[in-house]
């Protein structure tokens, strides 16, 4: 039998993760009614970055089916909507662990830039969704003539 080194700071992370978990799901906005262990919102971790003609939104939403996730874009804020749901072959109580988080999610990002709604591609791959939005360029002030009379 081999020995085990016990870290008793493996156990604070542990903890300190699970409190954070607790509150920012009591705190959280846009929580979603819970449904027992597998309930709850959450909110997928993204990425936002730009280049010179496009903003690109990069969020990791794995087990997600894409039928399950919606993308609109309104008066300037792209609005990020799905679910992730619970896999019921298996049951609650044989669970050991449980710390993927499961239920409704939905995000709202306001974007730095306008952007052309017509001009927007969204790829989902290996659980990663990237959404690529054009920029308008902004246009240069126009100069008006003012008659006289």
């Amino acid at each position: 039998m081999a020995l085990l080194k016990w870290d008793p700071f493996k156990d604070l992370l542990t903890i300190q993760e699970r409190m954070n978990r607790l509150f920012d799901e009591t705190l959280s906005k846009a929580k979603a009614p819970c449904e027992g262990i597998a309930g709850g919102g959450w909110s997928p971790p993204v990425d936002i970055y730009e280049t010179e003609e496009h903003i690109i939104l990069k969020a990791e939403l794995p087990g997600i089916d894409k039928r399950d996730i919606e993308v609109e874009i309104q008066d300037n804020i792209l609005a990020l909507k799905g679910e992730r749901r619970f896999e019921k072959n298996v049951q609650e109580e044989n669970y050991h662990r449980m710390e993927r988080s499961y239920g409704s999610f939905q995000r709202a990002f306001t974007l730095p830039y306008i952007v052309n709604k017509d001009d927007i591609k969204a790829k989902y791959n290996n659980g990663v969704l990237e959404i690529t939005l054009q920029k308008i360029l902004e246009q240069k002030p126009k100069a008006i003539k003012i008659e006289a009379r």
